[in-house]
């Protein structure tokens, strides 16, 4: 074959950066195109938009093969806290690192960890400790920085730079779900609705001692097709008696779980209730209370009840791919208490994946018809 050199060009006027291109005449007429500069590192995350319970692709290409890299998440919190998740891995023989099926040998996690980056998420070094991520605008989203770099490296040591990065979007709210404040008859909370008209199967949300509005697990349910209230009973401006206190009864919760049946959005007849810690306490409390074990009775279904348990899991099983929190502070007035809330971080965040697909798979299979 025969060939001819080209002239020294530039990519673009913002590119001056010089490079060399050669043409190769083959015997059947085709041009190939060659270039003596290297494909820069690619970092890609798909999707780069997603809510928080769904799993994302992340890969690096065009490094060095069989070397060592090291993934980095970074993200503020609404606080302004930096939090953290580092891994180590090592390339395949063709340059490539893939977070879906490859193990990482160290960092804030070990083994294969497709979501590692985001449960394993911690206060940074040398920020504020004792401290729970959660998010508290669910309009908006988590940004996540992602960054490849070069050799086993903590990002935190700041030794090595950064090869590619790409950030993504965390939700909590789906595009078309709508949220409502609700101030009625005395019930304080928030509720979430589904895009399109209804009538939607309904969810009464109830959280822990720790007290005011929590809105993310809500928002997250209605992204799934649920019309879900999430109620405040602590530690609200809104209700009455001193904020520390327990200052309602039994009527309230009846009353919001009255107040979510008598929505247009919401099927009367297909309400579920889900609760967190003290929360827990309160829906089984307020199952009993409304004729929910009258009707499993009388549908031949009292036997439906499942227990599952998870030995590494802490006490803050929340949505899949939260970090977990092993201790944190908690408000006890007059003062502020650390709380040992327990569990191993892998074991948490497998626990936090599993009771989620199990709790979606319930709600369709019992509040889906």
């Amino acid at each position: 074959c025969g060939g001819y050199y080209l002239s020294k060009t530039t990519r673009s006027q913002s590119d001056c950066t010089p490079y060399y291109m050669f043409c190769s005449l083959l015997s059947e007429g085709a041009v190939r195109w060659q270039s003596s500069r290297k494909q820069a590192p690619v970092l890609t995350a798909a999707p780069v938009r997603a809510l928080i319970d769904e799993q994302i692709s992340i890969k690096g290409r065009f490094l060095p093969p069989h070397s060592p890299v090291t993934v980095c998440a970074r993200m503020h919190c609404e606080d302004g806290d930096l939090w953290e998740a580092f891994a180590h891995y090592n390339t395949n023989a063709g340059g490539a690192v893939n977070l879906t099926t490859d193990h990482s040998l160290g960092g804030s996690y070990l083994g294969c960890e497709p979501m590692g980056l985001f449960w394993g998420l911690q206060p940074a070094p040398g920020g504020r400790q004792g401290s729970r991520l959660r998010k508290k605008d669910v309009e908006t989203p988590y940004q996540v920085h992602i960054s490849l770099m070069e050799g086993h490296v903590s990002p935190s040591d700041g030794k090595s730079s950064e090869l590619a990065v790409v950030t993504t979007e965390r939700w909590y709210m789906a595009p078309g779900v709508r949220r409502i404040e609700i101030r009625q008859n005395g019930v304080i909370g928030t509720l979430f609705l589904p895009p399109g008209p209804g009538p939607f199967p309904g969810l009464l949300d109830m959280w822990g001692m720790g007290g005011g509005l929590l809105e993310y697990r809500a928002a997250l349910f209605a992204s799934r097709g649920y019309a879900c209230l999430t109620l405040s009973y602590k530690g609200h401006k809104d209700l009455p008696g001193p904020p520390d206190q327990f200052n309602v009864g039994d009527s309230y919760f009846r009353s919001a779980f009255q107040l979510l049946q008598d929505r247009d959005e919401v099927d009367a007849d297909r309400i579920g209730i889900i609760g967190i810690s003290y929360g827990g306490y309160l829906s089984l409390r307020i199952a009993t209370q409304c004729g929910v074990n009258e009707i499993l009775k009388s549908a031949g279904k009292s036997h439906l009840l499942s227990r599952f348990s998870y030995p590494d899991a802490g006490h803050l099983i929340e949505p899949p791919y939260a970090p977990h929190t092993r201790a944190s502070y908690f408000s006890i007035k007059p003062q502020k208490v650390m709380i040992l809330w327990g569990g191993q971080p892998a074991g948490h965040a497998a626990a936090q994946e599993d009771s989620w697909k199990k709790m979606l798979d319930f709600l369709e299979t019992n509040l889906r018809r």
